[in-house]
């Protein structure tokens, strides 16, 4: 079936429904359809936060993010600053609550929430949805004001050379086919997310439409992940957590990123909040250093050690850090420092034993890995480079009426909001400007 539409939203997550529906409120009179491959549209918007959506962050900066598109993002984040994100979500229902470290998250504690509420601006709208849409192909439609259209293969279809009279009428530019449907629109949104979380939709699809288009794009990274590391020693803490601060190296030993939090330990990674922003920045090779006293100087931690080696005097060494560590961590900070084995007691620790055992507590250092892959991901970086768009629309350079919003754009933040953050964000300053 022939479907007609002044613009087709290519996505069904954050900034495709933040998109339909503020060009919606801005003109009832737009025809808007949002294709979803997915059963139903915001299946990763459910999953974020834990489940309770953390929608932005009272500190959203361009200082958050990576990418291409950075030195484009600080006139789009003030002018889309966090009230007016959550002026928004307030216009659709939705009340929200600041935790202590300024994420934001709807009052009721539950990501449905913020779905549901974008769902019904939807119905109420008029914004037409079709899920479970499988996209065959997504070119402009082809008229002799188009000789050069290229399909996935870049090879001309020939089917596509003489548009209906009903199409050329309308002015549509762009025909996105499926299995059931072809699409005919005015303008084009691909807001179709990034490779990350893959069993709930995600893909590089989006990045394969603006290929096609003729712009130039950042292979998808997963990022906000957890980070592998080289060790024999971390599947003996397997499943542990404990607090404490990461500190990411470069090659040439220069501090990159700093974090505090829960550090979880895995088989052969570390994960966690905190380890989830290094990897951002991480690389093959790079370094990362856990201080697991970050609360303490070397002199309070070593005089803490004196203490307890008197203390605790007639226990074997590995109970030095009793009160302050898991046993299972305090052995492998013993073992870093050069213990094979735990024969002594802790009595028995020389006083330059215990220095290298308080260096080792102040500074477990890996050698990092890549980053997890993608089913681990919460985000990816790459896409489209921020060069080839307007950040005052997202409005292609490359080809008029195409838009692009979300995380198909190369940009990516931190934990904290900061990503659904400008997925609203640019969703919205292209809803403005259909």
């Amino acid at each position: 079936m022939k479907r007609n539409y002044n613009a087709v939203i290519i996505g069904g997550g954050a900034s495709g429904l933040a998109c339909a529906i503020r060009a919606k409120l801005n003109d009832k009179s737009l025809k808007i359809a949002i294709i979803e491959k997915n059963d139903r549209v915001g299946k990763k918007l459910l999953a974020t936060g834990n489940g309770r959506c953390n929608l932005t962050n009272k500190a959203v900066s361009p200082e958050k993010y990576i990418g291409s598109f950075k030195p484009k993002c600080d006139a789009l984040l003030k002018k889309y600053d966090v009230e007016a994100v959550l002026g928004f979500f307030r216009s659709l229902g939705l009340l929200t609550r600041f935790d202590s470290e300024g994420r934001c998250y709807p009052r009721s504690n539950q990501a449905s929430s913020v779905l549901d509420v974008l769902r019904f601006a939807c119905e109420r709208l008029g914004v037409e949805i079709f899920c479970s849409q499988t996209i065959k192909t997504c070119r402009r439609a082809l008229s002799p004001a188009y000789p050069n259209c290229t399909d996935n293969n870049n090879v001309v279809d020939r089917r596509y050379q003489a548009v209906s009279h009903k199409v050329k009428k309308s002015g549509a530019e762009f025909c996105i086919k499926t299995e059931t449907d072809e699409f005919y629109s005015q303008k084009l949104v691909i807001a179709c997310g990034s490779k990350a979380a893959p069993k709930l939709g995600g893909t590089a699809g989006g990045l394969d439409y603006l290929k096609n288009f003729g712009h130039n794009i950042v292979p998808f990274k997963p990022t906000l992940c957890p980070v592998r590391v080289k060790s024999d020693l971390l599947k003996s803490v397997k499943g542990l957590r404990a607090m404490g601060r990461v500190s990411l190296f470069d090659r040439g030993e220069r501090l990159i990123k700093a974090e505090s939090g829960e550090i979880q330990f895995t088989e052969n990674a570390l994960s966690g909040i905190c380890v989830f922003n290094l990897s951002l920045y991480n690389k093959d090779g790079y370094t990362i250093s856990v201080d697991l006293f970050p609360e303490n100087s070397d002199k309070e931690l070593l005089s803490l050690l004196k203490s307890n080696r008197k203390l605790f005097s007639t226990l074997s060494s590995d109970n030095i850090f009793t009160g302050s560590l898991h046993k299972r961590l305090a052995q492998l900070v013993l073992k870093t420092s050069g213990f094979s084995g735990f024969s002594k007691l802790c009595g028995e620790l020389s006083d330059s034993e215990l220095q290298a055992i308080c260096r080792c507590a102040k500074g477990l250092r890996f050698k990092s890995c890549e980053c997890s892959d993608f089913s681990q991901a919460q985000c990816a970086s790459g896409g489209v480079l921020g060069s080839e768009l307007d950040e005052n629309t997202m409005q292609s350079k490359k080809q008029k009426n195409l838009y692009v919003c979300g995380e198909v754009i190369d940009l990516c933040g931190e934990c904290g909001g900061y990503n659904l953050h400008f997925a609203f964000a640019s969703g919205m300053t292209v809803g403005d400007n259909l």
